[in-house]
């Protein structure tokens, strides 16, 4: 796939995201108002629950708009969670990116891991539900294809790899191990990269990643994402400059 065609098909796989400690409402204001191009639209904003509101007057309508839940820590509290989650779905999100209790999960403390994980599932209820399994954090692969599995199991929509906020977010290594039970798997579950892609070289590794692993028809926004901040812009101008 030459460059400009995977920008396009990269930019509808795309949730815009914004989550930086200082967003205000003119952060998310600026942030929607890129996220239809001249090029397609973006599969997603994904914001602070606090900002849903305010989005949803500055977006077309029905737009898809994705939280974070638990956010960054993944704590070990399944009322927080579940709290978070209902209160978001009620503000209007469309998409949950709830953190998976790594710390948790690598306390040897696997049930706990499970029940989280279908609570989830059950609040959740119809909306897309994206587990961050934070794969810097879980060291090996090991680790990375055990809590995805487990994510599996519990019929998430999305296997994620990171929230951005740790000192390794995602790498081709962890999207080949989550892809690879995801495949093994036989169920229709999705995949998203994200943390630290900045580029559409970037970016085009985790595409075509994909693709190899899954098929290319496989890659679509309703199995792949990739979520970032600042990627829109190159996808744009590789488009623009033709390669």
């Amino acid at each position: 796939m030459d460059n400009p065609t995977a920008a396009k098909l990269l930019i509808e796989c795309l949730d815009l995201t914004s989550l930086g400690d200082k967003d205000k409402n003119e952060t998310i204001h600026a942030l929607c108002q890129k996220a239809v191009t001249d090029h397609g639209s973006v599969a997603s904003v994904c914001i602070y629950p606090q900002f849903i509101n305010y989005a949803k007057n500055i977006l077309p309508e029905n737009f898809k708009i994705a939280t974070v839940i638990n956010f960054p820590q993944g704590l070990a509290n399944n009322t927080l969670m579940e709290k978070e989650s209902l209160s978001a779905i009620e503000y209007g999100a469309d998409e949950l990116d709830i953190v998976f209790p790594y710390q948790t999960f690598l306390s040897g403390d696997i049930d706990f891991c499970k029940e989280y994980l279908d609570i989830a599932r059950e609040t959740c209820q119809d909306k897309i539900l994206k587990i961050i399994i934070e794969s810097g954090e879980l060291k090996t692969i090991e680790n990375i294809k055990k809590a995805t599995q487990l994510c599996i199991d519990a019929d998430v929509n999305f296997v994620k790899t990171s929230t951005g906020k740790t000192k390794v977010s995602a790498t081709p290594q962890a999207a080949n191990a989550i892809l690879e039970t995801i495949a093994k798997s036989g169920k229709n579950i999705g995949f998203k990269a994200s943390g630290g892609i900045k580029t559409m070289y970037d970016a085009k590794t985790y595409l075509t990643l994909a693709q190899s692993i899954m098929g290319t028809n496989w890659v679509n926004s309703s199995h792949f994402r990739i979520g970032a901040s600042s990627l829109l812009d190159d996808l744009i101008k590789t488009i623009e400059q033709g390669y």
